[in-house]
């Protein structure tokens, strides 16, 4: 169990108060009983809560935003947004990068509350809820983006992920692909698992089965969209269509293709979530699940201001809808002879 101030406090024969004083570098207490305090703490390995301590002081006009990935450029838009608001009423925007790491968002945020941010914005890295109920308890003003957080009461917003997932593996089935491979994040992060589920009931609306053996799925990264396609071209017989999801895994994916000498549609069709500025480049174009990523950082930035206007008013899910822009990648069929 973990070392409580108090157990400091007792050990090393002072307040609680005295304790505080101590971490947080104030003044009016003598260098032997700061001594002490320092030993007991180093002893009993004591981690002085950030949460709590940032409570009790004034917050700034600071907002904090923590994305998944810097290297994705869907959140261009997103951090554009929110910096947009946030400038227009008077506020300044710290960014920082999780890099998909649990243990790195955490700190992050332990961070965003010791510079006494008035509030922050989250891509969360998987769908643990623990440090999200921690900070709606503890009154802190969050809004989670573009992934949810399951069974915390707190603001968010979100694409419909199930629903655009199940439109363009449709397309797919309905332009005459059957053996639809499935690249997409991994299902602990709430988009991953949502576009897998929007995956199945496409095939289930379509009376065609579930393949386990052409599903994979990994951290939403370049690499890994690369080798996981690869590990679906290796298969007898192929996958005919190849669903990603999201343009990281979608730029993998091309590279795996285009390795393997294959044709785009003729040889294999592609679809995936995100369009980006570099798709122009992609002959043939890409059909693409295109999300309002600036509506997105837009809304998750003024519902972030209202939580700190208004701390007691219910907490919103905004779900945005994204929408389908077919191009030659998924062309059908029969019309590729």
């Amino acid at each position: 169990m973990s070392a409580r101030i108090e157990d400091v406090a007792r050990q090393a024969g002072v307040s609680t108060a005295t304790v505080s004083r101590v971490i947080s570098g104030k003044p009016y207490v003598s260098e032997a009983v700061r001594q002490r305090v320092l030993e007991t703490i180093a002893k009993l390995d004591y981690r002085p809560s950030r949460v709590a301590r940032s409570l009790r002081v004034q917050r700034s006009s600071i907002i904090g935003l923590i994305i998944s990935d810097i290297q994705n450029p869907f959140f261009t838009s997103v951090v554009r947004a929110v910096e947009d608001v946030a400038q227009q009423r008077g506020y300044s925007v710290i960014l920082c990068n999780s890099d998909e790491d649990v243990e790195k968002e955490l700190t992050y945020i332990e961070l965003m509350l010791a510079e006494q941010v008035s509030g922050m914005i989250v891509s969360p890295t998987a769908s643990s809820n623990e440090v999200y109920q921690r900070l709606v308890e503890l009154h802190v003003p969050v809004v989670a983006i573009d992934r949810r957080v399951e069974g915390v009461p707190m603001d968010m917003v979100v694409g419909d992920n199930v629903k655009a997932a199940c439109a363009v593996v449709s397309h797919l089935i309905e332009n005459g692909y059957r053996r639809i491979g499935a690249v997409l994040g991994t299902p602990d992060a709430s988009t991953g698992a949502e576009r897998y589920q929007g995956y199945v009931e496409a095939l289930a609306r379509h009376g065609l089965p579930l393949l386990p053996e052409l599903v994979r799925s990994g951290p939403p990264r370049n690499q890994n969209g690369y080798e996981l396609t690869l590990e679906l071209l290796a298969q007898t017989p192929p996958p005919d269509a190849i669903f990603t999801g999201n343009n990281l895994l979608t730029i993998g994916a091309l590279r795996a293709i285009y390795e393997r000498n294959l044709r785009i549609p003729d040889d294999i069709a592609v679809a995936g979530f995100d369009e980006m500025d570099w798709m122009f480049l992609v002959k043939p174009a890409l059909t693409v699940v295109m999300q309002p990523t600036y509506e997105m950082g837009r809304r998750a930035a003024e519902l972030l201001l209202e939580r700190i206007a208004n701390p007691e008013r219910p907490p919103q899910a905004v779900v945005l809808q994204p929408t389908i822009k077919v191009r030659e990648s998924s062309r059908r069929v029969h019309e590729q002879a």
